[in-house]
């Protein structure tokens, strides 16, 4: 018997254990009678509410009929179950994870911790309205209002993770490229908007947005492009789960957790916050485009 010694992704699985449990505990059903209807012990149940261990397809379409889960939600689980044997793992849009399964917001609501460079934009979860709207349209030119409106919306909500009360909002550490501050919308004010929001976000204790000057040459993200590293809450007895690196492309999001891959991000990151402006100064940074914008109108 060999052992594999790069396993793949265990995000497919622990994703679909915070659904299965979701779905449990709206049914009211205990972790002993989830077992039965398994034929398996609470303990295995239990593992697989965890990520702990992959699940069978079969064995997800049995726990949703008893959960009551609606056709859609069950076939979408049952993918991600397959996706649990994958070696790698990359969530392609429209397959057979569809991109309404929101797997990264429910990687990102479970985080403590979130690391975010941007080369190009404003990162989603400090997004003004009016900027919001400019870069969704400069994505999908033709989407209807009614799609926009509802795409904002949903943005909206998921910005409402930095203010919840509990659990305690996770701490937000973003660095963007200077450039991405002076990419302006072709709506008049909007980045003045925008930059301000940035400002006022920056006084929250557990935010934290600085600037990586246009001076600093090639650097270790320059190959990367945009990237999150979401760090996950462990206790005294327990572990928590490994952190998991996300990047995302036209056509699908990428996810990584195996040690060398955040090692790696770990590194790239690290060179990035030694380049990067403190939080004062990128804040006198920000204060300075803002004047300068002004005057150019």
């Amino acid at each position: 018997m060999t052992v594999d010694s790069e396993p793949g992704s265990t995000v497919p699985r622990r994703q679909l254990g915070r659904y299965l449990r979701q779905l449990r505990e709206e049914s009211g059903l205990t972790v002993k009678a989830a077992a039965d209807v398994l034929e398996c012990s609470f303990q295995k149940v239990w593992r697989i509410e965890k990520g702990a261990v992959p699940v069978r397809s079969p064995d997800v379409r049995l726990l949703c009929q008893a959960y009551q889960a609606t056709p859609e939600m069950t076939e979408a689980l049952a993918g991600l179950a397959r996706e649990t044997k994958s070696k790698g793992w990359w969530q392609s849009y429209g397959d057979a994870v569809p991109d309404w399964f929101e797997l990264y917001v429910g990687l990102e609501g479970a985080a403590s911790r979130l690391r975010k460079f941007e080369p190009s934009i404003i990162p989603g979860l400090l997004q003004a309205r009016a900027y919001m709207e400019a870069v969704i349209l400069a994505d999908q030119p033709d989407m209807t209002d009614p799609d926009l409106q509802s795409r904002i919306a949903m943005r909206t909500e998921r910005q409402g993770l930095l203010s919840r009360h509990f659990p305690p909002p996770p701490s937000l550490e973003v660095i963007v490229d200077e450039g991405a501050l002076r990419r302006s919308p072709t709506v008049p004010g909007a980045m003045q908007q925008q930059l301000w929001h940035l400002l006022k976000a920056n006084e929250l204790p557990h935010l934290s947005v600085r600037v990586l000057p246009l001076t600093i040459g090639p650097h270790r993200a320059s190959v990367s492009g945009a990237f999150t590293i979401l760090d996950f809450p462990s206790s005294d007895t327990e572990k928590g789960e490994p952190s998991t690196i996300y990047s995302e492309s036209l056509t699908g999001a990428l996810y990584l957790d195996k040690p060398k891959e955040i090692q790696r991000y770990d590194e790239v990151w690290s060179d990035l916050s030694d380049r990067a402006l403190t939080k004062g100064e990128s804040q006198k940074m920000i204060t300075v485009i803002i004047g300068e914008m002004n005057n150019n109108e």
